[in-house]
Protein backbone atom coordinates (compact mmCIF):
# COMPACT_ATOMS: atom_id res chain seq x y z
CA UNK A 1 0.00 0.00 0.00
CA UNK A 2 1.41 3.75 -0.73
CA UNK A 3 1.77 6.41 1.54
CA UNK A 4 0.10 9.36 1.27
CA UNK A 5 2.92 11.00 1.10
CA UNK A 6 4.90 9.23 -1.00
CA UNK A 7 3.37 10.62 -4.42
CA UNK A 8 4.90 13.68 -3.24
CA UNK A 9 8.35 15.38 -3.47
CA UNK A 10 10.44 14.57 -1.01
CA UNK A 11 11.28 17.79 -0.30
CA UNK A 12 7.87 18.64 0.04
CA UNK A 13 7.64 15.25 2.34
CA UNK A 14 10.20 16.47 4.74
CA UNK A 15 8.34 20.23 4.77
CA UNK A 16 5.13 18.41 5.92
CA UNK A 17 6.79 15.94 8.53
CA UNK A 18 8.91 18.79 10.25
CA UNK A 19 5.88 21.28 9.93
CA UNK A 20 3.66 18.36 12.26
CA UNK A 21 6.85 18.58 14.76
CA UNK A 22 6.64 22.21 15.06
CA UNK A 23 3.32 21.41 16.63
CA UNK A 24 4.29 18.96 19.25
CA UNK A 25 5.29 22.25 21.76
CA UNK A 26 2.14 23.39 21.50
CA UNK A 27 0.38 20.00 21.39
CA UNK A 28 2.83 19.14 24.95
CA UNK A 29 1.60 22.55 26.60
CA UNK A 30 -2.46 22.92 25.68
CA UNK A 31 -3.38 19.40 25.22
CA UNK A 32 -1.61 16.99 28.76
CA UNK A 33 -1.57 17.83 32.16
CA UNK A 34 1.07 20.81 31.73
CA UNK A 35 -1.10 23.51 31.26
CA UNK A 36 -2.99 22.86 34.68
CA UNK A 37 0.73 22.35 36.07
CA UNK A 38 1.94 25.33 35.17
CA UNK A 39 -1.16 27.69 36.04
CA UNK A 40 -0.88 26.43 39.90
CA UNK A 41 2.81 25.89 40.29
CA UNK A 42 2.92 29.80 38.77
CA UNK A 43 0.35 31.09 41.52
CA UNK A 44 1.26 29.26 44.00
CA UNK A 45 4.86 31.20 43.23
CA UNK A 46 2.81 34.71 43.60
CA UNK A 47 0.92 33.42 46.63
CA UNK A 48 4.18 33.24 48.35
CA UNK A 49 5.42 36.22 46.57
CA UNK A 50 9.19 34.35 45.97
CA UNK A 51 10.95 34.60 42.89
CA UNK A 52 12.94 31.66 43.54
CA UNK A 53 12.76 28.67 42.15
CA UNK A 54 13.90 30.65 38.96
CA UNK A 55 10.65 29.57 35.91
CA UNK A 56 13.10 27.50 34.16
CA UNK A 57 13.22 25.09 37.24
CA UNK A 58 9.20 25.40 37.31
CA UNK A 59 9.08 24.35 33.93
CA UNK A 60 11.97 21.38 34.70
CA UNK A 61 9.44 20.19 37.22
CA UNK A 62 5.80 20.97 35.23
CA UNK A 63 7.42 18.75 32.38
CA UNK A 64 8.32 16.04 34.58
CA UNK A 65 5.06 16.08 36.80
CA UNK A 66 3.35 15.61 33.29
CA UNK A 67 5.65 12.67 31.98
CA UNK A 68 4.63 11.10 35.22
CA UNK A 69 1.42 11.37 35.30
CA UNK A 70 0.81 11.30 31.14
CA UNK A 71 3.36 8.47 30.73
CA UNK A 72 0.38 5.27 30.18
CA UNK A 73 -0.99 7.67 27.85
CA UNK A 74 1.99 8.79 25.84
CA UNK A 75 2.95 5.21 25.92
CA UNK A 76 -1.07 3.82 24.24
CA UNK A 77 -0.04 6.45 21.60
CA UNK A 78 3.19 5.26 20.69
CA UNK A 79 1.96 2.12 20.94
CA UNK A 80 -1.91 2.48 18.43
CA UNK A 81 0.26 4.73 16.08
CA UNK A 82 3.06 2.87 15.40
CA UNK A 83 1.58 -0.26 14.62
CA UNK A 84 -0.55 0.92 11.57
CA UNK A 85 2.73 2.64 10.76
CA UNK A 86 4.59 0.03 10.22
CA UNK A 87 2.15 -1.95 8.19
CA UNK A 88 1.18 0.83 5.89
CA UNK A 89 3.35 3.36 6.21
CA UNK A 90 0.46 5.88 6.15
CA UNK A 91 1.34 8.67 8.23
CA UNK A 92 -1.84 10.32 8.56
CA UNK A 93 -3.73 7.02 9.78
CA UNK A 94 -0.44 6.44 11.95
CA UNK A 95 -1.57 10.37 13.00
CA UNK A 96 -5.31 9.39 13.27
CA UNK A 97 -5.02 6.19 15.65
CA UNK A 98 -1.97 7.72 17.97
CA UNK A 99 -3.81 10.43 18.58
CA UNK A 100 -7.10 8.62 20.07
CA UNK A 101 -5.66 7.53 23.42
CA UNK A 102 -4.79 11.51 23.97
CA UNK A 103 -8.50 12.24 23.22
CA UNK A 104 -9.60 9.58 25.38
CA UNK A 105 -7.63 11.61 28.38
CA UNK A 106 -8.55 14.96 26.88
CA UNK A 107 -12.45 13.32 27.28
CA UNK A 108 -12.07 12.48 30.96
CA UNK A 109 -10.73 15.84 32.17
CA UNK A 110 -13.15 17.89 30.17
CA UNK A 111 -16.08 19.54 31.86
CA UNK A 112 -19.39 18.56 30.13
CA UNK A 113 -20.68 22.00 29.90
CA UNK A 114 -17.29 22.98 28.20
CA UNK A 115 -17.68 20.68 25.99
CA UNK A 116 -21.30 21.22 24.92
CA UNK A 117 -20.42 24.49 23.95
CA UNK A 118 -17.50 23.75 21.04
CA UNK A 119 -19.87 21.49 19.94
CA UNK A 120 -23.32 23.57 19.46
CA UNK A 121 -20.49 25.73 17.84
CA UNK A 122 -19.61 22.89 15.37
CA UNK A 123 -22.27 21.19 14.89
CA UNK A 124 -26.04 21.50 14.23
CA UNK A 125 -27.05 18.08 16.10
CA UNK A 126 -25.35 16.59 19.10
CA UNK A 127 -23.12 13.70 18.27
CA UNK A 128 -24.40 10.29 19.17
CA UNK A 129 -21.21 8.66 20.65
CA UNK A 130 -17.88 10.54 21.80
CA UNK A 131 -16.03 8.47 19.15
CA UNK A 132 -17.92 11.02 16.57
CA UNK A 133 -16.64 14.21 18.45
CA UNK A 134 -13.29 15.76 16.55
CA UNK A 135 -10.20 16.29 18.15
CA UNK A 136 -11.21 20.00 17.13
CA UNK A 137 -14.28 19.84 19.34
CA UNK A 138 -12.58 18.28 22.16
CA UNK A 139 -8.95 20.08 22.33
CA UNK A 140 -10.48 23.50 22.78
CA UNK A 141 -12.78 22.30 25.61
CA UNK A 142 -9.99 19.99 27.24
CA UNK A 143 -7.87 23.60 27.58
CA UNK A 144 -10.90 25.48 28.98
CA UNK A 145 -11.56 22.84 31.42
CA UNK A 146 -8.03 22.60 32.53
CA UNK A 147 -7.75 26.67 33.15
CA UNK A 148 -11.20 26.80 34.88
CA UNK A 149 -9.44 23.97 37.10
CA UNK A 150 -6.14 25.17 37.35
CA UNK A 151 -7.24 28.65 38.75
CA UNK A 152 -9.92 26.90 40.72
CA UNK A 153 -6.91 25.04 42.19
CA UNK A 154 -5.02 28.08 42.44
CA UNK A 155 -7.56 30.05 43.71
CA UNK A 156 -8.02 27.58 46.99
CA UNK A 157 -4.18 27.88 47.41
CA UNK A 158 -3.64 31.18 47.03
CA UNK A 159 -6.42 32.14 50.00
CA UNK A 160 -4.39 31.18 52.87
CA UNK A 161 -1.69 33.05 51.89
CA UNK A 162 -3.86 35.93 52.01
CA UNK A 163 -5.50 35.79 55.02
CA UNK A 164 -2.05 34.98 56.42
CA UNK A 165 -1.06 38.52 54.84
CA UNK A 166 -3.25 40.00 56.72
CA UNK A 167 -3.11 38.58 59.75
CA UNK A 168 0.16 39.62 59.77
CA UNK A 169 -0.43 43.10 58.72
CA UNK A 170 -3.30 43.89 60.73
CA UNK A 171 -0.77 42.30 63.97
CA UNK A 172 2.27 44.61 62.70
CA UNK A 173 -0.43 47.51 62.30
CA UNK A 174 -1.63 47.09 66.26
CA UNK A 175 2.07 47.48 67.14
CA UNK A 176 2.41 50.67 65.64
CA UNK A 177 4.84 48.82 62.46
CA UNK A 178 3.13 50.88 59.35
CA UNK A 179 4.75 52.59 56.61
Amino acid sequence: MESVLGNINPVLQMLTVMSLFSLLPFVFCCMTSFLRFTIVFSLLKTAMGIQVPPAIVTIGLCMILTFYTMGGVFEKMYERGSIPYQKSGNLLLAINEGSKPLKEFMLKQTRESDLAFFVELKRKAPPKSPDELTMWEIAPAYILSELKTAFEIGFVVFVPFIVLDLVVANVLLALGMFM
